[in-house]
């Protein structure tokens, strides 16, 4: 009985370790639009923010519109440089997306977006988590 115990313990020691690999990606990104991207094949959307779509046009402070969604996504494309991108998986959302917190160099990509005024922070989600960086 003691051989099963341990056999039937390492098999599900080894599923909480597959799941924890399989909820966090680690990779090159490319970025779909301000707060979606993608990792191997995989959508990722930021957590606790909020950034206008990729064809998204917004008015600047002088009334004349602007791409702001393209504005985030090139942005962040040139914050990431081409450096790899760390996901930590908090939910899935109604579009089947991996919803995470995701870092570059120990940066939270939500917090920087929201610093440099290209997303919002998303309360609901968040719990105000960026409020003080909008």
């Amino acid at each position: 009985m003691r051989g099963r115990f341990r056999t039937a313990a390492l098999v599900c020691s080894m599923s909480v370790a597959s799941f924890a690999v399989a909820s966090d990606l680690t990779g090159r990104a490319s970025i779909i639009d301000g707060d979606t991207l993608e990792i191997r094949g995989s959508l990722i959307r930021l957590w606790g923010i909020d950034a206008p779509e990729h064809d998204q046009l917004c008015r600047g402070a002088d009334s004349t519109p602007y791409h702001c969604g393209a504005k985030a996504a090139n942005k962040l494309d040139r914050f990431i440089v081409g450096r790899p991108v760390s996901c930590s998986r908090v939910a899935t959302d109604r579009h089947r997306r991996t919803v995470a917190v995701c870092s570059v160099d120990g940066v939270d990509l939500a917090g920087w977006l929201v610093s440099q005024g290209h997303a919002l922070d998303w309360p609901r989600f968040s719990t105000a988590k960026y409020r003080n960086q909008q």
